[in-house]
């Protein structure tokens, strides 16, 4: 999932050419080496990976909810991060029906949803 992620990202950014905002950078930041230490991770089958990625995949999912709270309007805030300069808010930045905010919460939910269960697991 973080692979796919970073790819998306990379693709929205490189191939189509726009700008993230900046909350859409704070999760790209976040999701990047995800993508990287899992990988790693299931290639040395690591199952201590969570004490790494789980704080990683927490914050991105925080920045992310925060974002589309923000993005729904639930949250008035003085910052807007998608109005001036890049937009994330745009009709052509939607994948699968979901606007991106949404789309990176879901993926930084999964995989924490999929991080906390090594966390139980005994050393």
């Amino acid at each position: 999932m973080a692979g796919v992620a970073t790819l998306g990202a990379l693709f929205i950014g490189e191939v189509m050419g726009q700008v993230p905002c900046v909350l859409c950078w704070y999760q790209r930041i976040a999701m990047f080496p995800l993508a990287l230490m899992l990988g790693v991770a299931a290639y040395r089958s690591d199952l201590a990976v969570w004490r790494y990625a789980l704080p990683l995949s927490g914050i991105g999912l925080c920045i992310a909810i925060y974002h589309s709270l923000m993005y729904a309007g639930v949250l008035p805030s003085p910052i807007v991060p998608c109005s001036a300069g890049p937009s994330c808010s745009g009709d052509g930045m939607v994948v699968l029906g979901l606007p991106l905010p949404f789309l990176s919460t879901v993926v930084f939910a999964a995989i924490t949803f999929l991080l906390v269960p090594l966390a139980r697991t005994p050393a």
